[in-house]
């Protein structure tokens, strides 16, 4: 069944000013956020499960497999049978793996018997996978075909080598696809294991918004909640170590560009910093054509083809990560040309009119990342994982705004020490 223009029209979601929401705890521990959304005749449910890859241990590419067989049946059904199942009544099911979380997330129509079923297939689901070896197989080897194609592209190779030098001995180190040494030796006992101790009540978030009042919402949690085991919260990751120096690498490529990683550990989600960071980062390279890395290295001195740069925020210190694409004839001017950006706005800040610009920018497209049930969903389960607070959608505009330029000077030089940057290289030859 196809959603229709018309339901698709409504997805428009209130004000953030105006969204109030609902939290409270299930009986078996699951934590509950809540936006009632009554002109949407559907609803979306998003769980996330601190089972991310930093979960991994010694078997990467774990979490992200335990994701993948959840699609592949219950007890009582087997891939197709559960698929079938959710498309009989328009529903969508999906689930997917971070660094961080797992999610598994349904959406609905409200219309009772459809509902009805949809859920009943999902907690199912929750209560009953199978983890076939047939369909276990099938995956690990659709996996190690996307290992292959990722050591062919460079810019792949580049993302995983600057986690691995950014990261060492943490567990972020891991990357989410696996390796190959570890995919061969996954079985679906592994994920099992993986799933009974992760994919619990305790260890989760349930996100509902869309067309029900609270009491229905309640009913809806109430079904999810007790389909899963009570289990107990995964223990907090350890505290990223910061860099002792400056590390770089060049991996030899044959590529006509470049791919260039340069970074190290910075933010943890929830932290104070996020908002002068966010605005300093959208002026250095986070403000599409207007940053400065564009403007600078690529339209006035042809370096780039692309290049940009952001704040991964995770539970533990996320990555401060500026990515640019070059021609390999130019790589060590690139290279230098970064560093000597980063060096400034390190040392400089940045101007006033560059924060005014890049805080209208911010606040003003905030409402459109919440136009729609997906994109309030979403940020509902974000909060709720990572403890924001009930008030992080209706004080977003307003800590924006608060920010100043000693702000964004001061969480600058606290966070980015240009002399401790992880620099990988991944095109041409090794000078």
């Amino acid at each position: 069944m196809r959603w229709t223009g018309v339901v698709l029209a409504a997805l428009c979601a209130a004000p953030a000013a105006a969204m109030e929401i609902d939290r409270w705890e299930t009986d078996e521990g699951l934590q509950v956020l809540f936006v009632e959304a009554p002109e949407l005749p559907m609803v979306d449910l998003r769980l996330t499960f601190d089972a991310g890859a930093a979960r991994d241990g010694e078997l990467p590419g774990l979490a992200r497999m335990t994701s993948r067989s959840l699609r592949h049946g219950t007890t009582a059904m087997d891939a197709d049978a559960l698929a079938e199942r959710f498309e009989s009544v328009g529903a969508r099911f999906s689930t997917s793996s971070q660094r961080d979380m797992a999610v598994v997330s349904l959406r609905s129509l409200t219309e009772t018997d459809w509902l009805d079923t949809a859920m009943e297939t999902l907690t199912t689901v929750l209560a009953e996978p199978a983890f076939p070896e047939d369909d276990f197989d099938r995956a690990r080897r659709q996996a190690l075909l996307g290992l292959q194609r990722e050591r062919q592209e460079p810019g792949s190779v580049a993302a995983r080598r600057f986690h691995e030098l950014v990261y060492a001995d943490h567990p972020y180190a891991n990357w989410p696809a696996g390796d190959r040494e570890s995919l061969e030796a996954l079985s679906p006992e592994d994920a099992r294991g993986f799933f009974e101790r992760y994919y619990t009540a305790r260890n989760g978030v349930l996100a509902i918004t869309g067309g029900v009042d609270r009491r229905q919402a309640e009913a809806l949690a109430a079904r999810v909640s007790q389909a899963l085991r009570p289990g107990k919260p995964a223990e907090p990751l350890p505290p990223v170590p910061p860099l002792e120096g400056a590390v770089t690498e060049h991996v030899p490529f044959p590529s006509e560009q470049a791919h260039i990683r340069i970074g190290a550990p910075a933010l943890r989600r929830g932290d104070d910093a996020y908002y002068p960071l966010t605005l300093g980062n959208h002026v250095l390279g986070g403000g599409g054509f207007t940053s400065r890395l564009f403007r600078e290295l690529r339209s006035e001195r042809g370096l780039a083809y692309s290049v940009s740069s952001g704040f991964g925020s995770r539970a533990a210190e996320g990555p401060f990560n500026v990515s640019m694409q070059t021609g390999t004839e130019q790589t060590a001017e690139a290279v230098e040309a970064l560093h000597e950006q980063i060096r400034r706005w390190h040392a400089e800040g940045v101007e006033p009119a560059e924060l005014e610009a890049s805080r209208a920018n911010v606040v003003n497209g905030f409402p459109l990342r919440l136009a729609s049930s997906s994109g309030i969903v979403s940020h509902l389960a974000l909060i709720g994982f990572y403890d924001l607070g009930s008030d992080y959608l209706t004080h977003y505009p307003a800590r924006m705004e608060a920010v100043t330029l000693d702000d964004v000077q001061r969480a600058i030089r606290e966070r980015v020490d240009p002399q401790a940057l992880v620099t990988v290289i991944v095109g041409g030859e090794e000078p």
